[in-house]
C-alpha cells in the first residue's frame, strides 16, 4: 500500500515551485498500519501561506488510495527543507 500512497502523493503539486511533494523531498516518512497512514512531512517554507491547502491536498490524495481508512499528518521543520532534498530531476529542471 505504501507504493500506492507515494504514487497518489506524486499528484500533489506545490504551487509555489510547480513540482510534486514527493519529488521535492517534502515527504519524510510514511507508516501504514491497519489502514491508518501516518505521514511525516515538511513544507518548502515554514511561512508557507497555503500550508493548510497543501496539507488538505495531501490528506485527500492519500484517502483516495484503496484500503486507507485514516490519515494523520505530522508537520516538521527539523531539519528545514532545502533544495538538496529534492530529486535529481527537480534539481536538473531548476538548473541546479
Amino acid at each position: 500500500m505504501e507504493k500506492e500512497i507515494y504514487e497518489a502523493l506524486r499528484q500533489v503539486i506545490d504551487p509555489e515551485v510547480g513540482f510534486d511533494v514527493v519529488s521535492l523531498g517534502l515527504i519524510r516518512n510514511i507508516k501504514v498500519e491497519n489502514g491508518k497512514v501516518h505521514i511525516v512531512m515538511t513544507l518548502s517554507s515554514p511561512q508557507c501561506p497555503i500550508s493548510d491547502v497543501i496539507l488538505g491536498w495531501v490528506k485527500e490524495s492519500v484517502m483516495s488510495v484503496n484500503g486507507v481508512q485514516d490519515v494523520d499528518i505530522e508537520l516538521t521543520f527539523n531539519p528545514p527543507w532545502s533544495i538538496e532534498m529534492a530529486s535529481e530531476d527537480v534539481k536538473k529542471a531548476l538548473g541546479i
